[in-house]
């Protein structure tokens, strides 16, 4: 009795990883079908295409499945649309919103998008109503035991980084998104894998919760 329930709970928890994992897959593959019909399937001239590859490529997506969503995108295996709509509003205690959304019905994810917000306290905004409050930044974070500061310093900022901080045991690398392969590319090189690296919309201004 005790060997059935022990093979129902891996079996409910491994179908639970499949289900996590299959969305998370179907996220990435939309991401790269969206990249590669805006700019072409070549990651070597086409920045969010490479990053939607190397994103998909470290969760673990076979190459296949990548080359089957970048064949979509290009129309050489159909067509799939999906459009990216940023949402501008603001959260409870007036916390600017920018969330970026990749959608094939805009009107029901609006309609979705402002019901999450409104229910709890927010409000969607019109277009560029906290945009204004943000910049587009390459983004990656690198755990401080991978490498020393000083290091770490001389080796982004001679990539074309502009910044360093570090926060909470990891420490945060911006960049101009025309930089954002370069420095990607001496991170590769000096053997460190960033936990993240993204094109964020970045605020301008922070205010440290106490």
């Amino acid at each position: 009795m005790s060997g059935h329930s022990k093979w129902a709970t891996i079996k409910h928890k491994k179908g639970a990883l499949d289900a996590k994992r299959g969305k998370l897959f179907s996220k990435l593959a939309r991401l790269i079908i969206t990249a590669a019909r805006k700019s072409g399937g070549d990651p070597d001239s086409n920045l969010h295409l490479r990053y939607a590859i190397d994103k998909a490529k470290a969760a673990n997506m076979t190459k296949d499945t990548i080359e089957r969503a970048v064949k979509k995108g290009t129309g050489e295996l159909g067509t799939a649309n999906y459009d990216t709509v940023v949402y501008e509003g603001y959260a409870p205690g007036g916390v600017a919103l920018m969330i970026e959304i990749l959608t094939d019905n805009r009107n029901r994810t609006a309609s979705e998008i402002r019901s999450v917000i409104e229910n709890r306290g927010g409000s969607l905004g019109a277009a560029n109503c906290v945009a204004w409050m943000f910049r587009t930044k390459g983004v990656f974070m690198v755990d401080s035991s991978k490498i020393a500061e000083d290091k770490l310093m001389e080796l982004v900022l001679d990539a074309g980084a502009e910044d360093l901080t570090a926060d909470m045991g990891a420490f945060h690398v911006t960049c101009e998104v025309a930089k954002f392969e370069s420095v990607r590319k001496a991170l590769e090189h000096a053997g460190i894998t960033p936990d993240l690296a993204e094109i964020q919309h970045v605020p301008s201004q922070t205010v440290k919760l106490e």
